[in-house]
């Protein structure tokens, strides 16, 4: 790809960007954070780097670049926001788990769960991606899955029974899903001292190569290359 990529990777307790797996920069989020707060900063951060098109991850579900909902771990007004207009580049937009899913992917069927705040998932074939909701799947208590596995497990749980929990239900979405492989990444990933069966560590990093291939284009019919679903 010849274009100057810029990455921005919302999250939510940061927004990370990157022009490169090396060039990174990153301020804080938050539940209050609007669009128009957070591209402002963008530009304030961003003066000196010279970009041609721009790659979000963004943590809410998303379909056909557009986002359908507002996130859970923001403020309103996403749905419908204008990022074209607002940073004047082209712009692709892909739910923040998947962007890292489709940076780690190395082959066959391969799940991405995201451990941060929520619980973010995602299933790689090759060239296709299939962004998921995996995160609001009912769990024990008449609660969901990310309440366990995310931030509010720990919390709630303790590092250890947290860890515990982790491996038991990284195994059971493995056999659901029928996954060769499972990547594991998002910031509470690290906390783990030891990783499940057929598991790897992602990095943040990754999300720039996710960006950079959501740019990919078929040399054949100019589309992308990637068929996401």
């Amino acid at each position: 790809m010849k274009k100057k990529l810029l990455v921005i990777d919302v999250g939510g307790t940061h927004v990370k960007m990157m022009i490169s797996r090396k060039k990174r920069r990153k301020f804080k989020s938050g539940p209050k954070m609007t669009p128009r707060e957070m591209v402002a900063q963008i530009k304030k951060d961003l003066k000196e780097w010279k970009f041609d098109a721009v790659a979000v991850g963004f943590p809410a579900p998303v379909r056909n670049g557009r986002i359908l909902t507002d996130p859970k771990h923001l403020g309103k007004g996403w749905v419908g926001f204008n990022f074209e207009k607002a940073l004047g580049k082209p712009v692709r937009i892909l739910n923040d788990a998947a962007l890292q899913a489709l940076g780690s992917y190395r082959g066959g069927r391969m799940l991405f769960l995201g451990l941060g705040t929520g619980l973010g998932s995602t299933l790689v074939l090759p060239d296709m991606l299939l962004p998921l909701e995996l995160g609001d799947l009912p769990y024990r208590d008449h609660r969901i899955i990310e309440d366990f596995l995310g931030k509010t497990g720990i919390d709630e749980l303790g590092g250890k029974e947290w860890e515990r929990e982790v491996t038991f239900a990284v195994d059971q979405l493995k056999k659901s899903v029928i996954a060769d492989y499972i990547v594991l990444g998002g910031g509470k990933a690290k906390k783990l001292h030891e990783l499940p069966a057929d598991t790897e560590l992602g990095h943040n990093r990754n999300a720039f190569m996710g960006g950079v291939r959501l740019w990919q284009n078929d040399p054949r019919t100019g589309r992308a290359k990637w068929k996401i679903f």
